[in-house]
C-alpha cells in the first residue's frame, strides 16, 4: 500500500495536526506501508519517512503541486489531514478531492481526517457556504474520518453515507532521562517540596477554558485554608504555527494573570522537546484541562496527559463518552465554572490516594489509543476503499 499524506503543518512546525501526521505515518510504515508526505515548505525531514515540503501557500496554486506529486508517486491513497487553520483558512484543499475526480479511471482513492470541523474563510458574510465547503470535502472523498464522537455525530447528519471514527493518540511518548530527579524538575518550575503544582498542556486558545483555570487559581490563592502555595505550569509552546487568533487570546490571558496578581505563581516553559514535556508532566501534581466545550478525544494534549498517567481534572464532555469514568480515570467538573474547578483542585490536593488512582486509570485508558492500533484500523480502511474502487 502506498499512501500520500497531505498536511498543512508538519514538524518542526508547532501544531497537533503535524505531530499526529508524523506519528500515524511512522506507525503505518511499521506495518509495511510506503508513506509520502506533501506539506508546507517549513517542514523538515523525519528519519524513515519521505517528506516533500513543497507548498509555500495553500491557495489554488497547491492543486498543481498535488497533481504533480500524485503523478510522480502513484499512490493508492491520498490522505488529507484537515484542519482549516493549517491550510490558511483557504478552501482550495476542500475542493481538491472533487478536482481529483476529474482525472477519471485509475485515480487514487481519497481519504480525509477531520481534526475538527471548523470552516475556512471564504469572503465576508459567506455564511452557509462555508459549511458547504467543509461538507464538499467529505462528500467527494472516498472515506471521511472523524477523530471523536462529537464530530462523528455532527458530520453524520450532513452526509448520505456515515463517516468513520478512528481516534488519535498521544503525540508524546512518556520518556524519562537517566537520573531523573522529580524535585529538581519541580524546583526548575518554581515549586518547592509540599507546594501544589498544577499543569496545563497545549496551545492557548479560546476552546481550552484557560481563563477559567486562571480564575480558579486566584480563588485557591485567596482562600487561607486552600492548598499550600498553589502554582500553575503551562507546558509547551503558547500559540502554535497555524491559528493567528491564538496570539490575541494569549494576550488576554497574560493580562488577566497580571490583573489578578498571579504572575509570580505562573510559569511558562515555552516549546520543549518531547523528553522535557514528559518530565514536566511528571513533576506536576495535577493536570488541569478545563475545555470550554467539555473533554474530548479530539485533543492530542488530553491523550498526552492520559499516556503519562497524571491525575487529570477536566470538564464534562458535551457528548457522553463511555470511556471516561468520573473519579476513576478523570475527575470531571462543569465547563466555565471557576468555583467548581477550584473545589475539585482542593479535593485532589487533599487526597493523594485519589490522585494516584486517577493517574493509574488514565494510563490504563490510554492503552485504547496506541498508535499501532490506530494504524491497523487505518490500514483496514485503506484496503476497503481500494477494493471498492
Amino acid at each position: 500500500m502506498k499512501v500520500l499524506f497531505v498536511t498543512g503543518e508538519f514538524p518542526p512546525m508547532q501544531g497537533g495536526v503535524g505531530d499526529y501526521t508524523r506519528e500515524i505515518c511512522l506507525a503505518l510504515r511499521d506495518l509495511g506501508c510506503e508513506v509520502h508526505v506533501v506539506t508546507s515548505t517549513q517542514a523538515r525531514p523525519v528519519e524513515g519517512l519521505a517528506i516533500h515540503p513543497l507548498v509555500e501557500r495553500w491557495n489554488w496554486d497547491c492543486w498543481s503541486i498535488l497533481i504533480e506529486s500524485i503523478r510522480h508517486h502513484q499512490p493508492d491513497i491520498v490522505h488529507i489531514q484537515y484542519q482549516a487553520a493549517a491550510f490558511a483558512m483557504h478552501p482550495a484543499i476542500n475542493l481538491f478531492p472533487r478536482r481529483l475526480q476529474w482525472t477519471g479511471a485509475g485515480r487514487p482513492r481519497t481519504a480525509v481526517t477531520f481534526h475538527d470541523l471548523k470552516v475556512p474563510y471564504l469572503f465576508p458574510k459567506a455564511g452557509p457556504v462555508r459549511r458547504w465547503v467543509v461538507n464538499e470535502l467529505a462528500r467527494h472523498s472516498d472515506a471521511a474520518i472523524t477523530t471523536n464522537r462529537e464530530d462523528f455525530e455532527s458530520l453524520q447528519r450532513e452526509l448520505r453515507s456515515p463517516p468513520f471514527l478512528i481516534p488519535i493518540g498521544s503525540n508524546i511518548a512518556p520518556q524519562l532521562p537517566d537520573g531523573y530527579d522529580r524535585e529538581a524538575w519541580r524546583a526548575r518550575w518554581g515549586a518547592s517540596p509540599g507546594d501544589l503544582l498544577l499543569c496545563f498542556f497545549g496551545f492557548i486558545n479560546e476552546r481550552k477554558g484557560v481563563e477559567t483555570l486562571v480564575h480558579a487559581l486566584h480563588l485557591l490563592v485567596s482562600e487561607p485554608s486552600g492548598p499550600t502555595n498553589p502554582r500553575l505550569l503551562f507546558i509547551g509552546g503558547r500559540t502554535g504555527a497555524s491559528d493567528p487568533t491564538n496570539v490575541a487570546y494569549l494576550a488576554q490571558i497574560e493580562q488577566l494573570i497580571g490583573e489578578l496578581g498571579l504572575t509570580d505563581r505562573v510559569c511558562w516553559t515555552g516549546y520543549l522537546p518531547d523528553e522535557a514535556v514528559s518530565v514536566s508532566f511528571l513533576a506536576a501534581d495535577v493536570c488541569v484541562l478545563p475545555f470550554r466545550d467539555g473533554a474530548s478525544f479530539l485533543h492530542g494534549t488530553f491523550h498526552a496527559a492520559l499516556a503519562h498517567g497524571v491525575p487529570i481534572l477536566t470538564t464534562r464532555p458535551r457528548v457522553p463518552l463511555a470511556e471516561l469514568a468520573d473519579g476513576d480515570n478523570v475527575l470531571l467538573v462543569a465547563p466555565e465554572d471557576a468555583r467548581a474547578l477550584a473545589t475539585a483542585i482542593e479535593q485532589l490536593a487533599a487526597d493523594p490516594e485519589l490522585r494516584h488512582s486517577l493517574g493509574e486509570g488514565a494510563r490504563s485508558l490510554s492503552e485504547q489509543f496506541r498508535w499501532d492500533k490506530i494504524a491497523a484500523t487505518t490500514m483496514d480502511l485503506y484496503r476497503a476503499i481500494v477494493a471498492n474502487a
